[in-house]
Order: structure tokens, then sequence, then C-alpha cells
């Protein structure tokens, strides 16, 4: 058996050390900080697919455990369908709030004369009432210091009667007025 040359060697050698430098350097949407510079933080979001695999699990769930369970676990501040950002609301499609376990103090209220709600909240009900649909909003992000992002909206009806949703923040809203 012949021996590797030393230039081989070498060869393979930097080509290892160039594949580890190559696995292990930062991401080129992170930024990091180095001496003398000032630190930015890419913002991470939740994706679409995310969003709505975890409206159709909501969806499912009401076909298992029916109405009035799914509702109550809905609700529940402290449940199953809170996931970060992510949380479950239901609607008639009159507007009528059913769960709403970040604003509970809505569950019972028709909120389509509430302004920009009003104007979200139809928007969303058109875009769900045949079946499943996306639909965008300006809306305050808590965890964001109450600022006001992008948001995308996913709803699936569940009957004729009511429909439940999720949405996710998309990053800085354009501070024009919603149409």
């Amino acid at each position: 058996m012949q021996k590797p040359s030393v230039s081989f060697l070498i060869l393979l050698v930097l080509g290892l050390f160039l594949v580890t430098a190559g696995c292990t350097q930062n991401q080129p949407d992170v930024a990091t900080s180095t001496s003398g510079s000032t630190e930015i933080q890419q913002e991470t979001y939740t994706s679409n697919e995310t969003l709505v695999a975890f409206v159709e699990s909501a969806a499912a769930y009401v076909k298992t455990n029916g109405k009035e369970k799914s509702l109550a676990e809905f609700n529940n501040p402290n449940g199953s369908f809170i996931r970060g950002e992510l949380y479950i609301y239901a609607y008639d499609f009159n507007g009528t709030t059913l769960a709403h376990p970040v604003n509970p103090e809505k569950v019972g209220v028709n909120r389509l004369d509430e302004g920009d709600t009003g104007i979200y909240l139809r928007g969303t009900i058109d875009a769900v009432r045949n079946g499943s649909g996306f639909y965008r909003i300006k809306y305050v992000n808590p965890t964001h210091n109450r600022t006001l992002e992008s948001k995308l909206v996913y709803g699936v009806s569940i009957d004729d009667d009511w429909w439940l949703g999720s949405g996710i923040y998309t990053g800085p809203a354009d501070q024009s007025p919603m149409q």
C-alpha cells in the first residue's frame, strides 16, 4: 500500500479545517457583537406553516371534544392553546367573541363596531366564511413593548355559526391608516 504524500495530507487537513469552519460560522441573518460595534438582533417570527398547523389542531380538538369543552379550553389562559405569541380565539359570524384567552373581558362582546378591531374582524370573517383563510392586519404586539406590528391571521370555519383563528406577528407595521 502506498503512503499518502505530504501535500495530500496538507490538502486533507486544510479541507477539513475549511469544512469545520463553514459549519461553525454565524448564520447570515443573525448579527453578532464585536468590540466597537452596535449589536443588532434579528427578530424571530413564527412561520405561516406553524400558524396553520396550530389553528388546524384547534379545529381538530373541537371535532373531538365539542364546542363547550373546546371554548373552555380556548379561554383558559394556562391552557394547551396558548404557545408563545400563538393563542386561539373564537368568534361567531356576527362578530361576538366566544373565546379569547388574552382579552377575557371581550368574551360575549360583539366587536364589529370597535374601530380598527371591527374592520379587521369583518375582513377575517370574509376570509374565513368559505372554510379557511388568511387576512393581514395591524395590531399591537404585547411582547414587543406594545408596538404596532403587521400580523397575519388565519382562521377556519367550524360550522355555519362560528369560527376560530390565531395570528402571527410579521414585523413592523406600515404606519398608514387601514383601509
